[in-house]
């Protein structure tokens, strides 16, 4: 390691996607926690990626930003750019890592990083950079994608000497998350003890949601199948369009659809049997916190699969794979839509008789924290 890189103190880790793309560069957070001796870690993300923050327990610091060159719904003024080059001047950052997929460019950001005058900006990137990173690692993705996202925000870090020899997702459950999980289990007339299965409809992308019919034919089968308790999550924004969901189903379904904080979910899915949900931030909370789970997988991007944790990986393959896009370009969305829920069904079966039961979790050891 470069001895500017040995001696940064204060450094500024920038994600500006989602919730589940940021739980992705954990491991990389991790191996400059590890590396780098008494450096104070802060990130800059998206609302979204702000909000999984708290539950990462390597990062010191958040600034939540809605960056004009990333997807909102909100315009981005001029003003707000600026003021954020202000904010992160205030910090008098060491050292910024920028770190994207393969299909983004880091320049807007480390124009950022230059104007905010942090002297040290490491990125991949496919053109030449120049001044605008000090650290430059060539993008050779430039086709297709060839690594797990996970593994390449490793690599990234890797380049200025920082590694870990932990390589699991981070993603820690406060210890009053489990205990307020348990009373709304219970309230529902549900074991929190006793094998439960959570089914996450919901999905920030259109493209990304298996659909609504197929998920009523699937919670059926699965009641029939095990007759396990079955809880329906998703977020505050989805109550109506899983509706159908919430309002059809009784008896050994509970729909905890918008009850849910992300701590609270994160305890669910901790002490669940399994999780069915599609390549959504739930998939990789899974993966951090060691729950298997059923992908129900788009094929938008192929560096999002689930990382380091039993699961099977669902779809039906097309033509258009690949296509990083929020809605189905195509229109058909066939690569969820042709996927049947029997095949679902046979994947949960082949995980829960393959992997031996899960011990009973409570609160106090679900990776808790005050």
């Amino acid at each position: 390691m470069s001895a500017a890189w040995q001696s940064a103190r204060r450094i500024l880790c920038i994600r500006l996607d989602s919730l589940g793309d940021v739980l992705m560069c954990t491991p990389a957070i991790r191996a400059l926690r590890q590396s780098i001796p008494g450096c104070h870690l802060t990130l800059l993300t998206s609302p979204s990626g702000a909000a999984v923050a708290p539950h990462i327990p390597e990062l010191d610091a958040t600034i939540s930003y809605r960056a004009p060159w990333m997807k909102h719904e909100e315009l981005a003024t001029t003003a707000a750019l600026q003021d954020c080059a202000a904010q992160l001047a205030s910090h008098a950052f060491d050292a910024a890592v920028i770190f994207t997929s393969y299909s983004q460019s880091p320049l807007p950001a480390a124009m950022l990083c230059h104007l905010a005058g942090i002297p040290l900006r490491l990125a991949s990137c496919r053109e030449n950079p120049y001044q605008l990173l000090t650290h430059w690692v060539p993008e050779h993705e430039r086709d297709r994608a060839t690594r797990h996202e996970v593994q390449r925000q490793l690599d990234l870090v890797a380049h200025v000497g920082c590694s870990t020899s932990d390589t699991a997702l981070s993603f820690a459950i406060p210890s009053k998350a489990g205990t307020h999980v348990a009373a709304k289990l219970e309230e529902a007339g549900i074991d929190a003890r006793a094998p439960y299965l959570v089914l996450h409809a919901g999905a920030s992308a259109p493209s990304r949601r298996y659909p609504i019919r197929h998920w009523l034919v699937l919670i059926g089968m699965l009641g029939t199948r095990f007759g396990y308790p079955i809880i329906l999550t998703g977020d505050r924004g989805e109550v109506e369009w899983l509706r159908p969901l919430a309002e059809t189903w009784v008896g050994p379904t509970h729909s905890l659809i918008g009850k849910l904080n992300l701590g609270e979910l994160g305890a669910l899915i901790r002490s669940s049997s399994l999780l069915i949900t599609g390549n959504t931030g739930p998939a990789h909370i899974a993966a951090a916190v060691g729950t298997p789970l059923v992908d129900l997988y788009a094929l938008t991007n192929p560096q999002h699969t689930p990382w380091r944790v039993a699961h099977r990986l669902l779809f039906h393959d097309v033509s258009c794979r690949n296509c990083l896009r929020s809605s189905c370009p195509q229109g058909h969305h066939a690569c969820l839509d042709l996927l049947a829920p029997r095949k679902v069904l046979e994947a949960a079966v082949e995980l829960l008789v393959a992997l031996p039961a899960r011990p009973s979790r409570t609160d106090d050891v679900a990776l808790a924290f005050e």
